[in-house]
């Protein structure tokens, strides 16, 4: 859907407790996103459970609460163009499944950061696919950023972990994802483009890794459903708060995981501190993120609408 009226770029007062009750839903959804992963690093001590299952359950748990939902809401289902729809799926699973396999062969600060990147390759697709939005100043924050993520990934030499590129391309098929969620709600209500994304993409994930998949007991139950249930709020958080906040705001919001999982990797997961390097590389990529959502919504009011 699209409006005529030029979208607000900052707006944390102009209308009060509601756009702050918005920015504290976006940054709630940023904890659940990260404490989501952090229960998937939490269950490496005590059980072996494969990065595909806490897809696969994130997915049905998924799935089962927008089915409750369109049942007490009484919503009707209406796919039109299902290419844009199963893409969406297919591209979210791979993002998905890449964050969380990240999180397993990595740490989970670094596989957050990475998993932020995916605004870097949004602009990168912009910059290759739509001539008319070729922007100078997006492609030298992308090089800026792109600076900070090789500092993430070797703060302390040249030296490259092959496991890293899980989270680029968890940052990468989200980029992706997002492309494809902008062009499937030209055409599709939020509660049809979920059915299909988290029913269809929990068959996906258990066709192409049932051998992972088991009965859980009492302690495997209770982390899958730990990151199941963080991810599930995450993404309705998300939902809620970017009806009261500006493109902006949301942007820079949700790109404070990057600051949390730095932060907060020692205290939760007892992982290494960040180097000065590491620390420096972080700061890069979310000043990047947050210069490329202002960008984009100033092209928004440029060209006179916005996606809603």
């Amino acid at each position: 859907m699209f409006r005529t009226a030029p979208p607000r770029i900052f707006n944390l007062t102009g209308e009060g407790p509601r756009s702050l009750a918005g920015c504290m839903a976006v940054f709630a959804s940023a904890f659940c996103f990260y404490m989501s992963t952090v229960a998937i690093q939490w269950s490496r001590s005590q059980v072996t459970i494969d990065a595909s299952y806490f897809v696969f359950a994130r997915f049905l748990l998924g799935f089962i609460v927008v089915c409750t939902v369109i049942k007490m809401r009484h919503r009707r289902l209406k796919p039109v163009n299902h290419h844009l729809l199963i893409g969406r799926t297919l591209a979210n699973c791979a993002a998905v499944y890449c964050f969380f396999k990240a999180v397993t062969v990595t740490t989970v600060a670094q596989a957050n950061i990475l998993n932020m990147t995916y605004p870097l390759f949004i602009a990168i697709f912009t910059w290759i696919f739509l001539k008319k939005q070729r922007d100078v100043i997006s492609v030298v924050m992308v090089l800026i950023a792109f600076a900070g993520v090789w500092l993430v990934l070797s703060p302390g030499g040249f030296g490259l972990n092959l496991n890293h590129l899980w989270g680029l391309m968890s940052g990468l098929t989200a980029a992706a994802a997002i492309i494809y969620l902008n062009l499937s709600r030209q055409s599709h209500d939020t509660h049809t483009i979920l059915f299909y994304m988290f029913g269809l993409g929990a068959v996906i994930i258990y066709l192409l890794f049932y051998q992972h998949i088991f009965f859980p007991g009492t302690i495997e139950f209770y982390y899958l459903a730990l990151c199941a249930v963080t991810g599930i709020a995450g993404q309705y958080l998300l939902t809620l708060g970017f009806r009261y906040v500006t493109a902006v705001e949301g942007g820079i919001i949700s790109s404070t995981r990057i600051l949390l999982a730095a932060l907060l990797g020692p205290l939760l997961v007892a992982e290494p501190a960040l180097t000065l390097a590491g620390w420096t590389g972080a700061l890069l990529i979310f000043s990047a993120n947050v210069v490329l959502a202002a960008r984009k919504t100033k092209d928004a009011m440029v060209n006179g609408s916005s996606a809603e």
